[in-house]
């Protein structure tokens, strides 16, 4: 029987304020507090809340025959206790239900893994004691910052003892084998790899508002019977997609909510098909075949790959600095200064950076606070600069 295993990605990063040269050693406020609060609730309004109640009803409807997952990051999570608990409280009731799995990830949503293992592993800890806290699971599950993956981490992952590890099912790294299997990750003797289905789950997260797109409108008959093709050659379809998805990136008018709604009725029609939870799924289906992944992929882009963070100088000059300051902090020893370093790692800094304005370009200007990527780099240097003058003061005034 095959499975369809959905997975969100909740995330909203706290932007930084217009931070100028002369702000540098004179103001060290470096976050904007009211945008990142009104663009929050925003979201809250036209997505999570009403998302939340979907889920449950469905979740309810179905008597536990519908499931899915969340990777929720330590950041927003800290927002919305602040300035929405009622979203908290939502997802607490879809835990209390036995039908939801709460993933483990880097607490900051950072590309730690890449520059700092101490970090990356502090990170995780972190955002596990609090998915702990807040929802009781104790995630076996994991997935990267915007599915970064390849084999390393995979490998280091297992050693962490999670059971099973997310990634994008790129065509380049795939060939000719299918994403709607599990596969064992190269270099691991346990480990368990679910690789997203990226048309089936792009065709809900990108183009399902499209109307220029030959499959428009997709409605969720037509969806299910995609998904029923697999049947007889794959044990999972896995669909993996942000969580603003529904109700942000696509509007409630376009009729997503509908389709939400409509969804698990047309999958489970078939006999042969049921939800599971990524964890789920990994522990009733075994590896077809070891999958080596050298080459980091991610879900990010045409080319799934890291140039959406360091795809040009100055996102590689900004992160550089940014993790040449590690060492300083940790013999600081301030658990403030390593805060602010952590909540500097967010990947959004450097994705805002990004100038890829091709095929893609509309993706990122979507998300972009800054009028160019330029503007975006001057600003967090500047953020740096001062965020490095102020640790340097620290340090003479300590050695004194």
């Amino acid at each position: 029987m095959p499975s369809v295993c959905c997975y969100f990605q909740v995330h909203q990063p706290c932007r930084h304020r217009h931070f100028t040269f002369f702000d540098i050693d004179r103001d060290h406020r470096y976050e904007d507090d009211e945008k990142n609060t009104v663009i929050l609730k925003k979201v809250v309004e036209k997505c999570y809340l009403p998302a939340n109640r979907v889920m449950l009803e469905l979740v309810r409807k179905y008597k536990g025959d519908f499931k899915v997952a969340f990777s929720i990051t330590g950041i927003v999570l800290e927002q919305m206790e602040i300035h929405c608990p009622e979203v908290i409280d939502g997802f607490k009731r879809l835990a209390d239900t036995g039908c939801v799995e709460f993933l483990s990830e880097t607490y900051y949503h950072s590309l730690a893994f890449l520059f700092s293992r101490r970090e990356f592993k502090d990170q995780v800890e972190l955002h596990k004691r609090n998915i702990r806290r807040l929802f009781g699971q104790t995630p076996k599950t994991f997935r990267n910052t915007e599915l970064i993956y390849n084999d390393d981490l995979a490998r280091e992952v297992e050693k962490m003892n999670y059971k099973v590890i997310l990634a994008e099912g790129a065509d380049h790294v795939l060939g000719w084998r299918s994403p709607n299997f599990i596969y064992r990750p190269a270099g691991c003797l346990k480990l368990k790899l679910l690789l997203k289905n990226y048309r089936l789950s792009d065709d809900v997260a990108f183009r399902f508002s499209d109307r220029k797109w030959k499959e428009s409108p997709l409605v969720a008959d037509k969806y299910a019977h995609w998904i029923h093709q697999i049947n007889n050659s794959g044990d999972v379809v896995n669909l993996f997609m942000d969580y603003e998805t529904f109700g942000e990136h696509q509007w409630e008018e376009m009729g997503i909510f509908d389709f939400l709604r409509s969804f698990p009725r047309e999958v489970l029609k078939h006999p042969d098909f049921r939800f599971q939870t990524p964890g789920e799924a990994a522990e009733e289906f075994e590896p077809v075949a070891q999958l080596s992944v050298p080459h980091y992929t991610s879900w990010a882009d045409m080319e799934r790959d890291l140039t959406a963070w360091l795809g040009n100088h100055m996102q590689n000059d900004a992160v550089t600095v940014l993790y040449s300051l590690e060492k300083k902090i940790r013999k600081k020893k301030d658990p403030e200064a390593l805060e602010t370093w952590r909540r500097l790692q967010t990947s959004d800094h450097l994705y805002y950076m990004c100038t890829k304005w091709f095929a893609d370009g509309t993706v990122h200007k979507y998300f972009n606070p800054y009028q160019s990527p330029y503007d975006a780099y001057i600003n967090f240097m500047n953020i740096l600069t001062d965020f490095s003058n102020t640790l340097e003061k620290a340090g003479r005034k300590h050695d004194k």
